[in-house]
């Protein structure tokens, strides 16, 4: 028998209940143009503005059209719909979905809307929204768009009474969304809510304590505080200081999975590699071994550096895959053709290169929660983790500095072996991306 998924709601904050009801008759800003919501993570910004949203326009529209935006669909899907149409059922509402048109059909009683998801996760993303006319927006972690998506997605809207409804976690104080939307909510007749973890009544103080201690350095101040701040100074800033704490001379017994990154150098850059244990549960991780090689050599020498590498790792722990730059087709291609023909156990397959914040705060995240180790003997590795330091020249986006004044490169490897199993570290930690 089908278990259907019901969802149960929790009391309301205040301040969730002004994004529920801003645009009400009784409301003295309903006539502003929109609403930001902005702050910490699980401070249930999302849970509000998207029930909030699609109410507003169940209540002033019928027969229209609105979209719905995250950075990609399948977050969207996954981090905000999934809960939205729970809710929306638990009130009354009928919601089908036809994934296929990334089409979510609500009704009441006769009145029925048609609401469309897109991603916005680059440049090119602004063209899949040109066309459409739209009664109103909602954006879902704005901050990780491009401006140019934004401002597509905000200029369809163009029918009569049309609002826009931005959520976002902060990022650098110089990011456009802040300069141009945020500081400038007066002159765009936008209502600005910031919210924390105690806005959202469902934690408990005993869950809000661990999400403290997840973060360090600008993270905690951006996803704990729900301050706008830089990026600058070192970036592992705990590891840096107590480098001790991280690392270890015999490798635990309880790793059952292996992983591997290679990064290949260029224009002064060094050849590496990184061999990561994954302990039972995903509980933690433990750099084991390291590969690099900083002077300009032949393909063929790499080829056989790589596989002797992957042999030497494969004694160590299993490895499924090595996870390669994949900015280097041709190198990749060579890699393969060797490691098939020696029998070497390993897939040879393209790293999946997400964004270099995202991979820097999972490993963040994994120092603050005691779950980072590192085999003493990788000590590149560990001088790149010491001296890993932010782009000072870049206010506007998180960039590590890259300028060969330091090792990114065994980074690059380690993040490379880190992110197919992102989600399930993160799970483990008990981090939810739903906010």
């Amino acid at each position: 028998m089908k278990i259907k998924a019901v969802f149960r709601f929790k009391p309301f904050s205040k301040k969730q209940r002004k994004v529920l009801n801003w645009w009400c008759r009784s409301s003295p800003v309903r006539d502003y143009n929109g609403i930001i919501a902005d702050g910490a993570i699980r401070s249930g910004k999302s849970v509000a503005m998207s029930l909030s949203f699609v109410i507003w326009a169940m209540s002033e529209f019928e027969a229209c059209n609105f979209a719905m935006c995250g950075k990609t669909i399948g977050s969207f899907r996954r981090n905000v719909l999934f809960w939205l149409k729970l809710m929306l059922r638990s009130r009354g509402y009928s919601v089908s979905e036809q994934r296929t048109e990334n089409l979510v059909v609500v009704r009441r009683g006769n009145i029925e809307n048609y609401f469309y998801v897109f991603g916005g996760k680059d440049e090119r993303s602004q063209d899949l929204i040109q066309g459409i006319t739209l009664a109103g927006v909602f954006f879902d972690e704005v901050a990780l768009m491009p401006e140019s998506f934004v401002n597509q997605a905000t200029g369809r809207c163009s029918v009569d009474g049309s609002k826009f409804w931005f959520n976002c976690n902060p990022g650098s104080p110089s990011h456009w969304f802040k300069t141009g939307w945020i500081d400038k909510r007066q002159d765009k007749r936008l209502l600005y809510l910031h919210f924390t973890m105690d806005d959202n009544l469902s934690l408990s103080e005993a869950v809000k304590e661990r999400y403290r201690g997840m973060y360090t350095g600008v993270f905690f101040k951006r996803y704990i505080l729900g301050e706008w701040k830089s990026a600058d100074g070192v970036i592992y800033r705990q590891f840096a200081d107590d480098p001790e704490r991280f690392i270890l001379d015999e490798v635990p017994a309880d790793i059952i999975i292996g992983t591997m990154g290679l990064d290949f150098g260029g224009n002064g850059s060094a050849h590496a590699g990184g061999l990561v244990g994954i302990t039972r549960g995903y509980r933690s991780i433990v750099i084991l071994d390291e590969y690099y090689r900083k002077e300009v050599i032949d393909p063929g020498t790499l080829t056989d550096d790589v596989c002797g590498f992957v042999q030497r790792s494969q004694a160590q722990v299993r490895a499924a895959s090595i996870w390669c730059d994949s900015a280097e087709t041709t190198l990749i291609k060579g890699i393969r053709t060797e490691v098939f023909a020696r029998h070497i156990p390993v897939e040879v397959r393209n790293a999946r290169k997400g964004e270099i914040i995202d991979r820097i705060r999972l490993c963040d995240m994994l120092m603050s929660q005691g779950r980072f180790f590192i085999m003493r003997r990788c000590r590149h590795t560990i001088a790149a983790l010491s001296e890993a330091v932010w782009d000072g020249k870049s206010p506007t986006r998180d960039r590590r500095l890259d300028d060969g004044s330091t090792n990114i490169d065994s980074l690059d490897a380690l993040e490379y072996a880190l992110e197919p199993h992102a989600n399930r570290l993160i799970e483990f930690g008990g981090i939810h991306e739903r906010k």
